[in-house]
């Protein structure tokens, strides 16, 4: 059984080795040079940018599979260069990246039988290039401005340097990687899918297998050993490795294109002893010292951080009188502890906080009055007495009294001054020194007997008022800040002790607390207060009412923008009527009974809110 499974691989290998001869795997990256003055047939079709999932990238598409290689430049700039690749007829050779790319531009030329593709970049951002098939993707992450600003100040030494990837020799592996991690730290498998049907074979058969499959090579101990048993269909080989070292308890380590496989209990003890090895160099490294200035915060307030990044070796202490951090490590933790504080030692933003009370009040009034009265006298003394025993004499006059009007009465022919008007109907509108205005009618008799009188008062009032108060202060990012002005109202208290005197506040007062966002907006706890003495309504002691008008809330608001955080507005309307009863609801005569007042107050409060990040360039650098 054994000969025959070791048969069946062998003819697997053979059938796929056959097939790689009649298609050629993508994988073999490294170019044949070419004689002078004869063609490759390599050429580069079409040069794209494309956005996906939030990640730009360069798409090149080849005639065919090819080696190339991606090199850093200064100034934002990398340069991807294709072996042997002639540009096609109608490649654009330069292009703008869209808007809010972290591609500024590409261009593409031909320099010595080989396309160079030129991306610059925008701060903050990397490139990662990888061969699909036919086609070369070059991705890009987003640029710092659409998304927090993040810098790595410190990161632990690499176990095995030699194990990891590097981007320029990532392009010369194989079509697909071995296992990506996606960005939730799941692998990803995208190789090719083989089909597998063994039964105890051994493992270093199904190893040389996976690795002429995968375009890789794989290297196996001594201390590998055992048979396998698989039967997979449509699986990816990069997969099936993965599934087959964890179940025969094995682990690889990849360098570029090398694979090592080997149990994982030997891997542990390489990385234990290599973690041993890393110890005993800190250990024995020489200390250094540096001295570490401090600008902006203060340096006892930077020492706790900076003592994290130190080994158990570091000391750091503090000069007051300079601002000055001592620290004494080894080179490579001095290293870190200067950058992190290049990175803390920045300039607080300063923020200006503009608050607006903006308040507008309208009032409307209409006061309509009358008054009339009268008297009929029947006497002897007149001449026209009743002619009766009893009654002989009848006088008859308003009885509505009026302390308030000053008149001898409304009859002209009363030679005595009296203070009651013989009102009969007395609903008069409120009138007097600068408000409203009344007339008077008087209709009697030639001997007296008779008068009758009239006045009609009205009063009609309307008024507009708009107060706008502007509180400003200026405070650190994440320091709260208060400005107030306003009146103290003195008032008295009865205790037990005696009569004391208090006061009061009514004022106008901005409390705020600012925090600036990486991105230039403004998040801020904010309360706008303003209070007001109210001399029209007073207590029994005539004590002033305060009117408090008030708004505290948490809002965020882009650097310059104004935001209305609040407003209050109140109608208050009144339709009253006095009258005489009965007379005063019959239809039209009985406005001559009514006393009419209309009133309508309307009061409008907006506060609205402007932050302005007045050092914006030197705090919040882009």
């Amino acid at each position: 059984m054994r000969l025959r499974t070791g048969w069946l691989a062998a003819m697997l290998v053979l059938g796929l080795a056959g097939r790689a001869q009649a298609d050629p795997p993508q994988q073999e990256h490294e170019s044949v040079d070419t004689p002078a003055g004869e063609s490759s047939g390599l050429a580069v079709e079409d040069v794209s940018i494309e956005r996906r999932d939030g990640t730009d990238r360069v798409v090149v598409r080849l005639s065919e599979g090819a080696a190339f290689r991606v090199l850093d430049e200064a100034g934002g700039a990398d340069r991807m260069e294709i072996r042997g690749a002639n540009l096609a007829n109608g490649v654009r050779r330069a292009m703008p990246g869209p808007d809010g790319s972290a591609i500024r531009n590409v261009r593409v030329r031909e320099t010595d039988g080989n396309t160079v593709v030129e991306v610059r970049r925008r701060g903050g951002t990397s490139g990662t290039a990888m061969r699909q098939g036919n086609r070369i993707v070059w991705l890009f992450g987003a640029p710092m401005g659409n998304r927090p600003a993040t810098r790595t100040v410190a990161r632990e030494a690499v176990i095995d340097p030699d194990s990891q990837d590097t981007t320029e020799v990532a392009a010369f592996l194989s079509d697909v990687p071995l296992q990506v991690r996606g960005s939730r730290g799941r692998p990803r498998y995208a190789g090719r899918r083989i089909d597998l049907d063994f039964k105890d074979a051994d493992i270093h058969n199904i190893l040389r297998l996976l690795a002429e499959v995968g375009g890789v090579n794989v290297v196996a101990g001594d201390d590998v050993s055992g048979t396998v048993t698989i039967r997979m269909r449509n699986v990816p080989w990069d997969q099936a490795l993965s599934v087959i070292l964890q179940a025969k308890g094995l682990g690889m380590i990849r360098r570029n294109n090398m694979v090592r496989v080997a149990p994982l209990s030997t891997l542990e003890k390489e990385r234990e002893s290599a973690i041993a090895k890393i110890k005993q160099e800190r250990e024995l490294e020489p200390l250094e010292t540096r001295l570490v200035p401090v600008s902006y915060a203060q340096a006892s307030d930077l020492s706790p951080r900076v003592q994290e990044l130190l080994t158990s070796r570091g000391t750091v202490s503090v000069d007051e009188r300079t601002n000055v951090m001592i620290v004494r490590d080894i080179a490579h933790s001095l290293d870190d502890v200067e950058e992190l504080v290049r990175t803390l030692d920045t300039q607080t933003p300063q923020v200006l906080i503009e608050g607006r009370i903006v308040e507008a009040t309208s009032q409307y009034s209409r006061d309509v009055g009358i008054q009339w009265g009268g008297d009929v006298t029947m006497s002897s003394a007149n001449g026209n007495p009743t002619g009766l025993v009893f009654p002989s004499n009848v006088g008859i006059n308003g009885g509505a009294s009026d302390t308030n009007t000053p008149t001898a009465g409304l009859s002209p022919f009363s030679n005595s001054i009296s203070g009651t008007p013989n009102f009969a109907v007395n609903l008069p509108a409120i009138t007097g020194t600068g408000q409203g205005g009344a007339l008077g009618v008087t209709l009697g008799s030639v001997g007296g007997n008779v008068n009758l009188n009239v006045r009609l008062s009205a009063a009609e009032a309307n008024g507009v008022v708009r107060i706008i108060s502007s509180p400003r202060i200026l405070t650190l990012d994440n320091h709260e800040a208060h400005i107030a002005q306003g009146t103290l109202i003195p008032y008295s208290q009865v205790s037990a002790q005696g009569v004391n005197t208090a006061f009061q506040e009514a004022k106008l007062e901005l409390v705020v607390r600012p925090h600036v966002t990486s991105d230039g907006s403004v998040a801020m706890h904010v309360k706008i207060t303003r209070d007001e003495p109210d001399f029209t309504r007073t207590s029994t002691r005539g004590d002033p009412t305060i009117l408090k008008r008030e708004a505290e809330t948490d809002l965020l608001i882009p650097d310059g923008n104004t935001a209305v955080i609040g407003g209050i507005y109140t109608r208050n309307t009144g339709h009253n009527v006095d009258q005489v009863p009965f007379f005063g609801d019959i239809p039209l005569f009985g406005v001559l009974f009514q006393h009419r007042r209309v009133t309508d107050s309307r009061n409008e409060l907006l506060i609205f809110l402007t932050p302005r990040i007045v050092n914006r360039a030197e705090s919040l650098p882009e």
